[in-house]
């Protein structure tokens, strides 16, 4: 293994990524895909599932899909995250097929790393949650 691909295990080994999304087919391929870079995942189709899940264990970042099918969607839960001192450290890069200025804007007020619309490529994704874990 050259220096560079020990180097970039070293960042992701530990890494543990979140995805909440409430499509069932773009958890696994992007829990899969991460996996594969060597992250640890956790998955929810709900924000209160998600809510659980980052009580019960650390959490290096969130990927969270903005128009969740549940009482809760992400824009609610990334503003929660951000108001809670535990929480507010958790970079969340936030996933949408709204791709409206107006939506951008409310992606940054409620603390997101990240904004990324639909469709989009999981090469993409994965490379922006190692630029924010580096």
């Amino acid at each position: 293994m050259n220096e560079l691909a020990k180097a970039h295990t070293l960042v992701v080994m530990g890494r543990r990524v979140l995805v909440v999304d409430d499509e069932p087919y773009l958890l696994r391929i992007m829990s899969f895909k991460l996996r594969r870079e060597g992250f640890d995942t956790l998955e929810s189709r709900s924000a209160e599932h998600a809510e659980e899940l980052i009580g019960q264990h650390d959490v290096d970042l969130i990927i969270l899909d903005v128009a969740l099918a549940t009482p809760t969607n992400g824009f609610d839960l990334a503003a929660k995250l951000q108001r809670n001192a535990r929480t507010r450290h958790i970079p969340v890069i936030m996933l949408t097929a709204r791709g409206f200025s107006a939506d951008v804007l409310r992606g940054r007020e409620v603390g997101a790393a990240g904004y990324i619309t639909k469709p989009f490529s999981t090469e993409d994704v994965i490379a922006r949650v190692k630029a924010i874990l580096a």
